[in-house]
Formats: C-alpha cells, structure tokens, sequence
C-alpha cells in the first residue's frame, strides 16, 4: 500500500472487515452498494451506505432500517 492509496473499508453484516484499496480517490463511488447472499437457500440481501472518513477515505456501513 502506498501513501496515495484511498481505503474503502466495509462496517457491518457479511462484508465486515472488507477493506478495498484502490489506486487514487475515486471520482464518484457508489451511494449505496447492494451485496446479494445466493449460497445454497434463500435469497438474502444487504444494503451498505457510504459515510466518508477523513483518516483512510471512506467506509460503506451496514443499513440498519
């Protein structure tokens, strides 16, 4: 990882401890990313907003609602 890295980390449900790294801060990220569970039973899906942090870039944490 270097300096200019801008982390996306995931707060929350099956995605907790994600971390994304990418190269450069993105021009736009998605408002809300949407992570579909299909293994074997029902459908389950999980909704995650973004809320920025100044620290390492920004975080998508679980919707609650």
């Amino acid at each position: 990882m270097s300096p200019q890295d801008y982390l996306v980390r995931y707060v929350g449900g099956p995605l907790d401890g994600r971390v994304d790294t990418l190269p450069s801060s993105p021009e736009s990220l998605k408002e809300t990313v949407t992570h579909v569970h299909l293994h074997g039973g029902p459908k389950i899906v999980h909704h995650y907003d973004l809320h920025y942090a100044v620290e390492y870039g920004c975080e998508y944490r679980l919707r609650t609602d």
